[in-house]
């Protein structure tokens, strides 16, 4: 899929361009894989480049990761090893269809009802949860959560925020509620979206006891970063009927194994991490690792990670 969105035949004669599909998650089998490269071309955070497996791959002196924060790759290995690290910008208009989608397909039963009318099942079985005059409370009021909250606006739903470092002039900015503590949103919410970059200070930030504050009616959403939410305790409350239900773009391990937990909770409407994958990012991405390379093939790397 990479070479339909990057001008790659304009390094044909410098580079060889090899794509490689399928996930490789087994070190030694991305060793194997990668050992021949100068230069390899990653997609998000999808594979980890610890310090073990950079020092394997003798010959690699280009990382070209996707986005300009990458959590997965050991840039102290990288530089020790002489490996320059760049990243891509990402569309100027960060996508928000999905986390639109999970809410949606939640609040209307949207799985249920279409697997029914497909397999024969019973017409019409689901009612519908209103968004108009509903509360809908953002974890994250950044470039993401400020146009998800234009969404909930539009539909007339009451609409609060709240992060650490939220301030009320920016929430009125934005035109929502600034909400007093993160408690407080949880408890009140009817949709609770998670639009926080993952951090020290978010890695587990809703844990058992934060899960336990959503009223029994709410829907959580989560197309962030799967550890800011702590996995066990909401396949709990998913099990045990403590919430309506979840939309999820993000795990703990991606891809999914087969026999993961995540796959078969109730109550959950789960996507294999589509959020970033859109027609714009994509022609980000792969059109500025295009632009990386030839720089770096000139002796003039650009847009440098860390």
């Amino acid at each position: 899929m990479a070479k339909e969105f990057g001008d790659w035949d304009s390094l044909s004669d410098r580079v060889e361009v090899v794509p490689l599909r399928g996930h490789l998650a087994d070190e030694d089998e991305l060793v194997a894989a990668l050992v021949g490269f100068d230069i390899v071309v990653t997609l998000r955070e999808r594979v980890a480049f610890p310090g073990s497996l950079l020092g394997r791959l003798p010959r690699l002196r280009l990382l070209v990761a996707s986005g300009m924060r990458n959590g997965v790759i050991d840039y102290a290995a990288a530089e020790a090893h002489g490996i320059t690290v760049c990243g891509t910008e990402s569309s100027s208009a960060p996508p928000v269809e999905l986390t639109w989608a999970l809410l949606l397909g939640l609040a209307r039963g949207l799985v249920e009802e279409s697997t029914a009318l497909r397999t024969g099942g019973p017409w019409q079985s689901t009612v519908g949860a209103d968004l108009h005059g509903r509360r809908l409370g953002l974890l994250g009021l950044g470039r993401i959560g400020s146009r998800v909250a234009q969404v909930g606006l539009a539909f007339g739903m009451r609409v609060s925020a709240w992060s650490r470092n939220l301030t009320e002039e920016r929430a009125r900015e934005v035109g929502v509620g600034l909400a007093p503590s993160m408690a407080d949103l949880l408890a009140t919410s009817d949709f609770v979206s998670i639009h926080l970059a993952l951090g020290d200070r978010t890695r587990g930030l809703l844990g058992a006891a934060e899960l336990a504050l959503l009223k029994p009616t709410a829907y959580l959403v989560n197309t962030s970063r799967a550890a800011v939410v702590d996995q066990d305790a909401l396949l709990a409350a998913l099990h045990e009927g403590r919430i309506a239900g979840a939309g999820v773009d993000v795990f703990d391990e991606e891809p999914l194994p087969a026999g993961h937990p995540m796959r078969t909770a109730p109550r959950l409407l789960a996507t294999p991490h589509l959020g970033y994958v859109s027609y714009a990012n994509y022609t980000t991405y792969y059109g500025q690792a295009v632009e990386n390379i030839r720089s770096f093939l000139a002796g003039t790397p650009v847009r440098r990670l860390p």
